[in-house]
């Protein structure tokens, strides 16, 4: 019994925390996995690759799926409280990384080749397993989530603006110009106000086009405002470097000289 406790708690270390080198290489050896996963999910989308190499391509996602379910079943052993990491953000993108290999099979028979597809298709999320490895995808996830508010209501802003705009438009421009509605109208304010300018509808007055200017004018300024936010929430100093996880409440974000988890208090 007590063999097994140590043995659930090395695994732990090297799985869930990246502050020793066993932990470290695992770390970078999910991560060289996943890009080859996502790598093979996209060469199997190009006929002449999927024609030529179809038993190669099965056979690496095969091993890829089982080395991704070996980590989940894990996962789910060794922490102490397995609902609480199965239900979590983590938990989700690992499940979502095996099912659709699993339910690809089950739907072989009766479903058809496009619901098999779309399964396999859906492999693509495990990119997202990516975020947990990368420090500067984390730091940037943070920064972006400390911004939602500022980012919300700039948001909120555009909106209005490309509704009043296009509402403008409308009104300047009419049913002959291609301005056919104003939920039409709004829809070239975002793509001109965005920048990129799809053509399909363009303005034909002298004050529409003067509008469409400035619109375009406002476009690249408006891009900067996002960000900018972001970049100034990424530029905070922040010193913690602690990649411990709490076996408890799978809490990751502890001071540098912490001992126990400041959500439950158990000992790290």
């Amino acid at each position: 019994m007590f063999g097994m406790s140590a043995l659930k708690e090395r695994l732990y270390e090297i799985i869930f925390e990246a502050d020793t080198p066993a932990g470290k290489f695992f770390d970078i050896a999910l991560l060289i996995v996943i890009l080859i996963s996502v790598l093979l999910v996209m060469l199997e989308s190009v006929p002449g690759i999927r024609k030529s190499y179809q038993e190669i391509l099965v056979a690496l996602e095969w091993v890829i799926t089982g080395i991704f379910t070996a980590e989940y079943i894990l996962r789910i052993i060794i922490v102490k409280k397995p609902w609480r990491y199965i239900f979590s953000f983590y938990g989700v993108i690992d499940f979502l990384a095996v099912i659709p290999s699993y339910l690809g099979i089950l739907a072989v028979g009766y479903q058809g080749f496009m619901i098999v597809r779309v399964l396999r298709l859906l492999r693509v999320f495990r990119i997202l397993k990516l975020t947990r490895y990368t420090a500067a995808g984390r730091t940037l996830a943070r920064a972006i989530w400390n911004s939602r508010e500022k980012i919300s209501v700039f948001i909120f802003f555009v909106v209005i603006l490309v509704i009043i705009i296009g509402t403008m438009m409308y009104l300047v421009e009419g049913e002959a110009s291609g301005f056919t509605s104003i939920p039409m109208s709004i829809y070239w304010a975002i793509v001109t106000l965005t920048t990129v300018g799809y053509g399909d509808i363009s303005p034909v007055t002298p004050l529409g086009q003067f509008l469409a200017s400035m619109v375009m004018i406002m476009g690249y300024a408006i891009i900067a405002v996002p960000t900018g936010i972001v970049t100034a929430e990424m530029m905070r100093p922040s010193t913690q470097s602690n990649t411990q996880v709490c076996s408890n409440c799978l809490h990751d974000k502890h001071d540098d000289d912490a001992f126990f988890c400041k959500k439950c208090g158990t000992r790290l």
